[in-house]
């Protein structure tokens, strides 16, 4: 009797671990989104623009664009008062299920992003299909829309090309950053720090760029472009750095990898190899102030004046004038951000964790009342590991 209770007992473990595949989905009923676009009709309703991937147009395809298939993404868009109803909306144009688990890439608006984005962030962490990881930009000059129509030359789905700027042009050229949704809502729930999104432009003709004779030219008639951060303030965009000024935010963020300076005076051109940012909190008197420590290391890629690297003096010279050019960069940064009174620097987070107690006061005015005001101090040490072949150019003579 005890056996045969052992084994219904076991049959009935079996039975709850081997249940089947109750939530299987089949391939060829997925509609595999690879991007989301976020856009505002005049009325004020969202629209949710969907680049779907075409399995047959892709799949065995080079990734290298330019193929003689079919185009190998789809737009489609739905209109809703809130996501969900727009992304359920959707199902009335897609013969497939929308299904977010690859999609790596949402494309915000700038219109959308000045009304305020946080139910859009609410909407995306609730969903268990999408990725907390998936990067985040914002459509600028243009919409949501056109940026995801546009057909890119290099990698076949477009989502792809933007995605590999993005983390190149980090990598690279250092005056993007690459934010994806966890950080974004981890920024909006903190009182001490405020999102920053990289943006994203068309260069050249819209209306070209949709046709897939735009990557069947040496030069494409439309580009995605990687330019500025958006300042938000709370949950609303407030404005746009750019330029060497943008990089001064990636500077202080400690997010610098490589980059290419112009030390003053166009003496030479300094190609930073790495750099690391400490940042600090200090009280005087009840009032909080930031200290900010740059080190930078480095190369001489080009020199514009004759310069004898076999003489530290010069050398010497050389890396004070690449201090006082990335110290103006983060300056300006700093001031440009003080303007918009938004603390996208984490300053406040960082007198939070120092001085928790006077934070408390701090806390609700931070943005508009001690931000602004704050005392910010950057020192920089630059340092120039190589120099090349030469020690004196050609270009002035021996």
């Amino acid at each position: 009797m005890k056996r045969k209770i052992a084994i219904i007992i076991s049959l009935l473990l079996c039975a709850t671990v081997l249940s089947g595949c109750w939530s299987a989905k089949e391939l060829n009923e997925l509609a595999f989104v690879v991007a989301v676009g976020i856009d505002k009709t005049k009325d004020g309703k969202y629209v949710m623009i969907f680049q779907v991937v075409n399995p047959g147009n892709v799949v065995g395809a080079r990734q290298n664009g330019g193929g003689s298939g079919g185009v190998p993404v789809s737009i489609y868009k739905a209109t809703g008062d809130n996501l969900v109803e727009a992304s359920r909306k959707a199902s009335k144009k897609l013969s497939r299920l929308i299904y977010y688990a690859h999609t790596n890439l949402f494309v915000i608006s700038e219109e959308v992003a000045k009304e305020g984005v946080n139910g859009l962030f609410d909407a995306l962490e609730r969903n268990s299909e999408c990725r907390s990881t998936a990067m985040v930009v914002i459509a600028r000059h243009h919409s949501a829309e056109e940026v995801l129509k546009i057909l890119t030359p290099i990698d076949k789905i477009p989502a792809n090309q933007i995605i590999k700027t993005l983390q190149f042009s980090e990598k690279i050229w250092g005056q993007s950053i690459n934010v994806d949704i966890g950080t974004i809502i981890n920024d909006l729930a903190s009182p001490g720090k405020a999102p920053i999104i990289s943006g994203v432009e068309i260069v050249g003709s819209v209306q070209k760029g949709k046709r897939q004779t735009n990557v069947q030219a040496s030069e494409p008639d439309a580009r995605l472009n990687i330019n500025g951060l958006a300042m938000f303030k709370e949950d609303k965009l407030v404005g746009w750095i750019s330029g060497e000024t943008a990089r001064g935010v990636v500077w202080i963020l400690d997010k610098m990898e490589q980059t290419g300076v112009t030390v003053e005076k166009e003496d030479a051109a300094y190609k930073v190899v790495r750099a690391k940012t400490s940042v600090a909190a200090h009280m005087k008197k009840g009032k909080p102030s930031i200290s900010i420590h740059i080190q930078a290391e480095g190369d001489i890629g080009e020199e514009f004046v004759s310069i004898d690297f076999t003489n530290p003096k010069q050398i010497f010279a050389l890396e004070k004038k690449a201090e006082k050019s990335i110290k103006k960069e983060v300056v300006k940064a700093i001031e440009e951000a003080k303007k918009a009174k938004t603390d996208i620097f984490g300053f406040g987070d960082i007198v939070y964790r120092s001085y928790p107690q006077q934070w408390k006061t701090m806390k609700s005015d931070w943005h508009d009342r001690y931000f602004p005001q704050l005392e910010v101090n950057v020192t920089v040490e630059a340092f120039i590991r190589r120099t090349g072949l030469r020690t004196k150019s050609y270009l002035f003579g021996q």
